[in-house]
């Protein structure tokens, strides 16, 4: 009777991809509890962005996607090249990385972070302010504030039902004013990017878009931010976040060379 193989000790998370020669992160702490050192893993001219995993332990918590992103990013800040994979991105050892995952995909792998090479992603994020968001919405939807003026007339029983649809009135007039202001935001700071990419922002936030920048351009992607953040000040609270690894635009490119390799 054939023993049962033991299971392995441990396997290997991959972060991402960058081209051969280039540094590992140091003192970043990954995935895993306790992480492990980050280190790479090379084939040609790649290399894969590792750390050892207990495979036994399920991921998932917030300190591991914390920690997925800290790497990508230290690398994005160090002006390096990466393709970032998924979170959760996991195969069984340093030889199944470089013979499995780098090796069938190196020529799409290259490509792709030969249009990388220079470019970083930052994403800007605002959030309304609440009290003067809705001032405006009120000065100017006569129904609503109408509404409101109704509601204030009667009793805490009898307003229940135009509570709800005065809720669900600023609610899409809220969603509409984001899309407009989404729209402002990327016709503003597209022409200083390679590539844009934005969809609708969540229910706690006005905007969101990311954009791809090269270095060259930062000072001035930024400076236009800033201008931004100062005229929409007294509606609209502006973050920006970046240099980050290219989250929002790994797949489209990949994608333009094939079917994902970690799908």
């Amino acid at each position: 009777m054939n023993a049962t193989p033991p299971a392995p000790a441990t396997a290997c998370y991959v972060y991402g991809v960058v081209p051969a020669g280039t540094p590992a992160p140091g003192d970043v702490e990954g995935v895993g509890d306790p992480p492990s050192p980050v280190t790479l893993v090379g084939y040609g001219r790649l290399a894969a962005v590792v750390s050892e995993i207990d495979p036994d332990r399920p991921l998932g918590t917030p300190r591991d996607l914390r920690g997925h992103a800290r790497v990508l990013d230290v690398l994005a800040a160090a002006r390096t090249a990466v393709l970032p994979f998924r979170f959760g991105s996991v195969v069984r050892d340093a030889a199944a990385v470089a013979d499995e995952l780098l090796a069938p995909h190196e020529q799409r792998f290259l490509a792709a972070l030969q249009d990388l090479d220079g470019l970083a992603q930052f994403t800007v994020r605002g959030t309304y302010r609440q009290d003067e968001v809705l001032r405006e919405i009120v000065d100017e939807r006569a129904d609503i504030a109408r509404l409101r003026e109704q509601i204030a007339a009667l009793p805490e029983d009898a307003a229940r039902y135009r509570r709800i649809q005065l809720g669900e009135l600023v609610s899409q007039e809220l969603t509409v004013r984001g899309q407009s202001d989404t729209e402002h935001l990327v016709r503003s700071l597209a022409p200083l990017a390679a590539e844009t990419s934005h969809s609708d922002a969540s229910p706690d936030e006005a905007v969101r878009a990311a954009f791809l920048v090269r270095h060259d351009r930062r000072k001035e992607f930024e400076r236009v931010v800033e201008d931004l953040a100062a005229a929409w000040s007294e509606r609209i609270e502006l973050r920006l976040l970046g240099p980050l690894a290219p989250y929002d635009f790994a797949s489209q490119i990949v994608d333009a060379r094939g079917q994902e390799p970690w799908d």
